[in-house]
């Protein structure tokens, strides 16, 4: 009989101790919240318009020097492709039976493209170039497809400024069966 309470009283320490940890994590039992330093660091995404670009800047000369050593290997020593896309060229073959799309002939916003090469170049490293190397870079890429002179500096003002040649081309997806604000009224 000892054995049987002592049993039944091990069984429900076991579940109420399971059930206020439970609690203390979630309505589900597992995780915790992420602490404001945690939220920070994931919260690197730059829209359409800059927001969030972050302090910092860089030139096309300098964005060279750091595409040669982190980029060209998969990209090509002038952004003609290899390993990786191509980034250059391309402009006016959208419409065509081949299209190439590159940075400067189907990106629609400049400042994506700092966002992008923030988060996932290079491949081997995503997250590893300083903020003033990918605005170099980003600098050099936009340089090398004739959207920037040589001797530009980019920084979140003049990269949220640069009006890129395929940003009108996008249309919104006119389907009745896909819910599209912005294209209610436009289509």
């Amino acid at each position: 009989m000892r054995t049987r309470e002592l049993y039944i009283s091990v069984l429900a320490v076991l579940a109420l101790a399971c059930a206020m940890r439970a609690q203390a994590q979630s309505p589900y039992g597992i995780g915790r919240s992420a602490t404001p330093a945690e939220i920070d660091g994931w919260n690197i995404d730059i829209d359409r318009d800059g927001n969030n670009l972050p302090p910092g800047s860089g030139s096309v000369r300098r964005g060279h020097e750091v595409f040669d050593q982190q980029c060209a290997s998969c990209h090509g020593a002038n952004g003609e492709g290899g390993l990786g896309e191509r980034l250059v060229g391309g402009q006016g073959t959208l419409a065509t039976p081949e299209p190439v799309q590159t940075v400067g002939s189907y990106w629609p916003y400049a400042p994506t493209l700092f966002d992008y090469i923030r988060r996932a170049m290079p491949q081997n490293a995503p997250q590893s170039l300083s903020n003033d190397d990918v605005y170099a870079v980003s600098a050099y890429i936009l340089n090398l497809n004739g959207l920037l002179p040589a001797d530009a500096t980019l920084d979140a003002r003049t990269l949220s400024a640069i009006k890129m040649p395929n940003r009108s081309m996008f249309v919104g997806d006119p389907r009745p069966d896909v819910k599209n604000p912005a294209c209610m009224a436009a289509c």
